[in-house]
């Protein structure tokens, strides 16, 4: 409704003309803000809109009873007045959201952040640490609007070389609205570095780890260029000889691919004082290598190679050979020989030992991977990024973006037209990514430029579900996945098919699984620019500052304390929540204040469909997490990144059965956590007088031992 339109309905000759705001400012007065504020809240529980108008005209007369000149607190003590005898639900509703942005405010301030968008109290904090511009002196230099603006730019501009300047222009504005809106966010380093000098757009890097001290160190050079732009990387050492081996060159012995994944754990430690965000690494040694023992076990300390995710590359006919209870080989890399025989059961337990124990090393399963790489004919994938969800070939990387999912909910159904749309914008970009990147090793160019993989995936699908009443843990909860990530998997393909028309296919696509002339492979038939097109990945930073749920998790906590600054400590509830007991005249300060303190609602007297909609990550049984992952790898090209969240009484027996169900259900990867195995947690569950707190890093859905990179 039009500010005429209210001062017709409202007030003819009304008095006031201007307003005071926070910083000083005289500005004209505007009615209709005061409306849409009172709006927001009305629609928050559901009132009827008209109520909106009621309030609206009380909060007019009142003001116009007061004051001559109201400042912005005088303006919304009013409104809470008036709500608080009028509608105490809509009051609730405007209130918490008055308190959340008085925060906001005093964040922004310390740090002097312009804040237009008027995102959240952690979105602010981890722009100000990570993303937003800095001059030579560490003072911020742009506002989030001027981020989106100057990443929406630079991207867009890759087209240069295919469009006209105009539409180049066309094409930053859509850019520039889905990152605005907060509809689709890109991996930490094309935030951080688009329109920059530096450059490096890309998230995720494997490196080649060759049995030789020349590779091993050339490796570890580009691993700390990688990192000090922001990458992660991903390495196997598969193919070093193992601790003992004869090293012909010195007549000494080999010192194993353990020793030297300390040395590039070391490496990652230096670069990360320095650098934007903590280093992430993910190193995997096949089962059949002669060192698995002490790669299985080295992480039990829960010191060592702290800056390392570790996963074991297992094989099909290791997985069987445990089933049946039977022996495999170990095979000496440096010369293929079997140098051992070993029980695959007594190793299928050591790994869940050690995983038990302290959260690694999950399983690769690295047939699975190659068995649906798009370009095998290019080489064999032995490795993926520090979560898992990008397997690449050495000196790949990969772009990755994610859709929030929770913004394509209308009246409690899924808004599939604005989906596609956003599906169609995100692909373009991150294609365009992949031309506008500075690439830090020419190898890397060559590679990415030769596949162009990109990997879309999600966050927000445990808010999709709320808004959507339904239960994470349910039948239909993974048939709404299916439905999704299906629909996700072909517009994407439509997306590229579309591009290839106009810039060509991918470089590598002659004898690919989708060359429908290849005589080696099931040709598709698929024209792509893209090798890849979807990925699930963790989504921790992006989906702060989207204030969505992480990735494909459900929500881990729904009330909890988070450290926002020096000695500085915010109750923060998770809104949909928040929304829904004031909707129902349930909110209450104990309530919030038990369910802090580790109170569980399943044990509460909320209504039964509040305490199944609202689960979190305990509530879920282990199968239903892996079948969640397993729903969305089915239309995913690449891999899922999801941790399966359990608790503390959690038995070794538990994680080989969660393990074995991965891999029967054709996942690519699998990883588990067990809460408290990690002495650094980013979210400790409160108890009676103590409250849940969160670090800064907790994105709200995610693994509470916080080893996401993007």
């Amino acid at each position: 409704m039009s500010m005429k339109k209210i001062g017709e309905l409202f007030m003819p000759n009304y008095k006031i003309k201007r307003i005071k705001k926070r910083d000083g400012r005289i500005v004209p007065f505007n009615a209709e803000k005061i409306y849409n504020a009172i709006l927001k809240a009305v629609n928050a529980v559901q009132a009827k809109r008209e109520i909106a108008l009621i309030i609206t005209k009380k909060v007019l007369l009142e003001l116009e009873a007061k004051y001559l000149m109201p400042d912005v607190e005088q303006i919304q003590n009013t409104v809470e007045d008036v709500l608080e005898n009028i509608e105490p639900r809509v009051f609730k509703a405007f209130s918490l959201y008055r308190r959340s942005r008085h925060h906001a405010r005093e964040l922004k301030k310390f740090f002097n952040i312009k804040d237009d968008l008027k995102l959240s109290v952690n979105a602010i904090k981890v722009l100000e640490e990570r993303y937003l511009l800095k001059d030579i002196a560490g003072k911020i230099i742009e506002t989030p609007t001027e981020m989106f603006r100057r990443v929406a730019k630079a991207v867009a501009s890759a087209d240069l070389k295919y469009k006209s300047k105009r539409k180049v222009k066309q094409l930053e504005e859509e850019f520039f609205n889905a990152l605005k809106n907060l509809e689709f966010l890109p991996n930490s380093p094309t935030l951080m570095n688009a329109g920059t000098n530096l450059g490096q757009l890309s998230a995720c890097f494997v490196l080649p780890v060759e049995d030789s001290l020349e590779s091993i160190f050339t490796t570890l050079k580009n691993m700390a260029i990688i990192q000090q732009s922001g990458g992660g990387t991903g390495f196997s050492f598969s193919r070093l000889r193992p601790k003992g081996d004869i090293v012909k060159s010195t007549k000494g012995v080999a010192s194993g691919p353990v020793s030297f994944m300390k040395i590039y754990d070391a490496t990652t430690d230096v670069i990360k004082q320095g650098g934007k965000r903590r280093g992430a690494n993910m190193g995997i040694l096949r089962v059949d290598h002669p060192d698995i023992l002490e790669f299985i076990k080295v992480k039990r300390d829960l010191k060592s190679i702290s800056n390392f995710n570790i996963s074991v590359g297992v094989t099909d006919k290791f997985m069987n050979a445990v089933i049946k209870n039977k022996k495999y080989s170990l095979k000496n890399p440096r010369n293929k020989k079997i140098i051992a025989k070993l029980s695959a059961k007594y190793i299928f337990d050591e790994i869940c030992k050690s995983a038990h124990i302290s959260g690694d090393p999950g399983l690769i399963f690295i047939d699975t991977i190659n068995k649906t790489h798009p370009t095998p004919h290019v080489g064999e994938i032995e490795s993926t990024n520090p979560c898992g969800e990008q397997p690449l070939l050495p000196y790949e990387s990969c772009n990755l973006g994610s859709i929030n999912l929770g913004k394509f909910v209308k009246n409690r159904e899924v808004d599939f037209k604005g989906l596609e749309k956003i599906i169609k914008t995100s692909v373009r970009f991150l294609d365009n990514v992949i031309d506008a990147n500075k690439y830090p090793v020419g190898e890397i160019e060559k590679m990415t430029k030769g596949n162009r993989k990109i990997g879309l995936g999600v966050m927000g699908f445990a808010d999709m579900l709320v808004k959507l009443r339904i239960p994470y843990d349910s039948e239909k909860a993974l048939e709404i996945a299916e439905k999704i990530m299906k629909f996700i998997d072909e517009k994407a393909k439509e997306a590229s098919v579309e591009i290839a028309k106009e810039r060509g296919i991918f470089p590598n696509f002659k004898e690919s699984i989708y060359d429908s002339e290849s005589k080696n492979f099931k040709g598709k038939n698929l024209k792509l620019r893209n090798a890849t097109l979807t990925t699930i990945a963790p989504t921790g930073s992006i989906s702060i500052i989207a204030d969505a749920s992480s990735g494909i998790e459900p929500l881990f906590a729904l009330v909890f304390v988070r450290n926002v600054l020096e000695g500085k400590k915010l109750l923060e509830i998770n809104y949909l929540f928040q929304i829904e007991l004031i909707k129902r005249g349930l909110f209450s300060e104990n309530l919030i204040k038990k369910i802090a303190q580790g109170y569980s609602i399943k044990n509460s007297k909320l209504p039964a469909d509040m305490k199944k909609i609202f689960v979190t990550a305990f509530d879920v049984s282990p199968e239903q997490h892996v079948k969640m992952q397993a729903i969305f790898q089915k239309y995913t090209d690449n891999a899922v990144s999801k941790t399966i969240n359990l608790p503390q009484n959690s038995t070794v027996e538990d994680i080989k059965r969660i393990y074995m169900l991965a891999w029967k259900l054709k996942c690519k990867g699998i990883t588990v956590y067990r809460y408290g195995s990690k002495p650094n947690q980013v979210l400790i569950i409160g108890r009676k007088g103590k409250f849940t707190e969160a670090e800064l890093s907790y994105s709200g859905g995610s693994c509470a031992a916080g080893t996401c990179s993007i």
